[in-house]
Order: C-alpha cells, then structure tokens, then sequence
C-alpha cells in the first residue's frame, strides 16, 4: 500500500515540479526532523541496512511524519539530481502545528472554536480552496489525516492565494479518537453529506463547532460519519446530486460564519 501510494505520489510530481519542497541527504533530513521543520513525508531506500535508517525512523516517528521506503531510482526522480545517500523529504511550505494550539488561539480571541476537518480530501485544490474560505470566515484551525490525505504542498500554497500563512494547520493519526477528545472539549461536530438529516440552514452553528468536510468521491468514512452529532444536507435543485468538496464546505463555513457574527 505505501509503496503505491509513493508510485502516485512521483506520478504527480512529475506533472507539477514545483509542487513541492525536496530535501535530499541524511544530514539535510536528519537536521530538518530534528528541528521541529513542518514535513509531509520521508522517503528511505529500500534495502537500507537497519542501522543506516533507525535514527531516521525513530525521528519521524517522535515528529509523527509518516515515512516510506522505496526503490532508489523513484529517489532519484524526487532528488532531481542531488545527491540524497537514499533519504530524501517532501517538506511542507508552512509548518504545521497541533490541535492544541488551535484551540489556544479561539480561547486568546476569546471566540468559541470554530474547525475544519478534511476527512481523507485528496485534491489540492480543494485544500487550498478551503483554506482560503477558512480565512475570510474566522476558522481557528484545519485538520487533515497524517494519512490517506493531501499535506500542505506548493499547489496547496499558491491556490490559497496565501491563506496556508494565516490559517493553522494540524495533522492528525486516528481521526475518529480525534472527534471524540474534542467532543468531550465541548465541541459539536457537524457533517456534511447529501443524505444528512437536517438541511445547512436549519443547524445551529453558534457555538463550539468542528465542520466535516469527506472525500471528493465517497464522502466522510462511516466511522468519522456516526461520530457526527449533525449531518448536514444542501439542498439541491438540478439534476446533479453533489457539489465540489470545496464548494460545499464553502457554503457551509459561511453560514457558520453569517450566524457568529449575528450571536
């Protein structure tokens, strides 16, 4: 599974080069984990002796980057000709930061918490459309997956149009255990799917609020869908049953947004 994934990861990068930041070497990536640098992936050789890659893993690890072994030719292809000795990094344009923080800044502002859950998004266009709309809305924060996710890349960047600088990003590992804490915070957890049970306008997005935006093609997982408290629907007129993901959490950010500033 991880090695496909890297397969469709140097599938895209081979369409859209600037879409990412590459550190190639053990030292380079070594230092970049061990300074807290915000990272999407680290990619090791195959057939690296245990020796040679433990300290990388273990650092990965404490830092919660996912990391993947691959053969050394899809290395070359990332390091674009640097000289990478079988580590290279994909590198996030903007550090990321933890839930906690998140919720430090709605209590600084002294505003009830307002988040954005992408669950399992894959375009990122849609990220970083999303991340646009979360800043000209009061979003305290976004959550993305560690895994089966886009991270914040270079086209996550540019089509934010800047948003990624302003709007606090947190990656996370079990999204169902992360609703749940956050339940207990307090925080009421709306969905978003076609089949919901109340339609947008009719829910009350006043107080503390994490918003759940699925996939492009199937929508939330069933496990993050019953752990909602609300599903939302939009209502829909044409003969089309679905919006773009980001055109739908749009709409329903700022909904949350026009009902805030009424309160």
């Amino acid at each position: 599974m991880e090695r496909k994934k890297a397969k469709n990861f140097f599938h895209a990068l081979q369409r859209e080069q600037p879409a990412v930041n590459i550190l190639a070497g053990r030292n380079a990536v070594v230092e970049a984990l061990k300074a807290g640098r915000g990272m999407n992936r680290v990619y090791l050789a195959e057939g690296m002796r245990p020796s040679d890659s433990a300290e990388l893993v273990e650092l990965a690890k404490e830092r919660g980057v996912p990391y993947v072994f691959c053969p050394r030719e899809k290395l070359d292809a990332l390091s674009r000709g640097l000289r990478h000795q079988g580590v290279a990094a994909e590198a996030a344009p903007v550090d990321y930061v933890s839930v906690e923080d998140i919720l430090a800044r709605a209590e600084e502002k002294g505003e009830a918490p307002f988040l954005l859950l992408l669950d399992e998004l894959e375009d990122p266009h849609n990220l970083g459309a999303l991340l646009r709309t979360a800043d000209a809305t009061g979003v305290h924060g976004v959550l993305i997956p560690k895994r089966r996710s886009v991270p914040l890349n270079g086209t996550v960047a540019k089509t934010s149009a800047g948003a990624v600088e302003y709007v606090p990003v947190a990656r996370i590992g079990n999204v169902r255990q992360t609703i749940d804490a956050l339940k207990e915070k307090g925080i009421w957890v709306f969905g978003a799917d076609m089949d919901g049970a109340q339609e947008y306008d009719e829910a009350d997005f006043t107080g503390p609020m994490l918003l759940v935006v699925g996939n492009e093609g199937h929508g939330m997982t069933r496990l993050v869908k019953e752990a909602c408290d609300v599903v939302v629907r939009l209502p829909m007129a044409g003969k089309l049953q679905s919006l773009n993901a980001s055109v739908a959490g749009s709409i329903l950010l700022y909904e949350a947004f026009r009902q805030r500033r009424k309160k």
